[in-house]
């Protein structure tokens, strides 16, 4: 698996389901949704959106560092995105923060796992170490989804975020694929 992977499958409710690398022309529905899900939201860490413009020179950017930046489309429109980007110096090449979004459309059909399982393989193929994230404590299912894969909580931030009038903690946890462990 590598920048280029696509896979195609029907997710648990029937729905014809791609994973791809994302590319400039998805740009549009990327900060779409995105825009949605900041308007919707509790679970990002996004207040703005990109320009298109901006969008496509990220991708564009992603691909270049060779960071993975998948799409989820159904019927034709991106409808979630994850990414894993890859720590800028040498002495953290080995390490990858990992960022995910579904949208309304996108959800219940069982895409987080396969995300999840896409991601895994892609840094156990791309050479990485350790998969990290952060996710906020009150989003129980993000919390167990990781914990199913293997992520173990590194730490906590605790009341970090202020979020709808409550504070919230925000944990560090961490994957690590021992056979790419030099």
């Amino acid at each position: 698996m590598n920048n280029s992977e696509t896979i195609s499958f029907t997710a648990k409710d029937g729905t014809s389901v791609t994973l791809r690398p994302a590319g400039p022309d998805d740009a549009f529905d990327i900060i779409t949704n995105v825009e949605e899900i900041i308007q919707q939201g509790r679970y990002i860490q996004k207040e703005h959106v990109r320009t298109v413009e901006e969008e496509q020179s990220f991708i564009r950017e992603m691909r270049a560092e060779n960071n993975m930046y998948t799409v989820v489309e159904i019927d034709k429109r991106v409808y979630g995105i994850a990414r894993l980007l890859r720590g800028e110096l040498k002495m953290k090449r080995h390490t990858a923060l990992f960022r995910t979004w579904l949208a309304t459309p996108a959800q219940g059909k069982g895409l987080g796992k396969k995300l999840m399982e896409y991601t895994l393989e892609w840094g156990k193929k791309n050479g990485l170490y350790k998969i990290c994230l952060t996710v906020f404590a009150k989003n129980e299912v993000a919390v167990n989804l990781y914990e199913q894969y293997g992520f173990v909580k590194e730490g906590v931030q605790k009341d970090q975020v202020f979020i709808e009038g409550e504070y919230d903690d925000e944990i560090f946890m961490a994957y690590f694929i021992d056979e790419n462990r030099s």
